[in-house]
């Protein structure tokens, strides 16, 4: 991320998207694949995000852009609060590796 988007490390460059991960994972219930989906459905939300910024909705008007931009993150807390039900996290979650000899 520090070279694609700006060629250097830059302070907040992940703007939060490090929490949206950690949620996709939660949401996978730790599994790789649906993981990898879910992270598409909260990709596909942030470019829909960007797209609809200075739009204008029939029957609303333009909605504010700091409105639009909160589109992810509201998702992710629709998403975790109201479908993932019990997450239960591996067993070895937070745990330090010991290499068997």
């Amino acid at each position: 991320m520090a070279l694609g988007q700006a060629a250097g490390f830059l302070t907040n460059m992940t703007a939060g998207k490090g929490f949206i991960a950690l949620a996709a994972l939660i949401f996978a219930k730790w599994r790789a694949w649906p993981a990898l989906w879910t992270c598409f459905l909260f990709g596909l939300l942030d470019a829909v995000a960007i797209r609809l910024q200075g739009v204008m909705m029939p029957g609303i008007g333009q909605i504010p852009v700091q409105a639009i931009q909160a589109l992810p993150y509201l998702m992710t807390v629709v998403l975790l609060a109201g479908f993932i039900g019990k997450a239960i996290p591996p067993k070895a979650s937070g745990l330090p590796y010991v290499k068997e000899r």
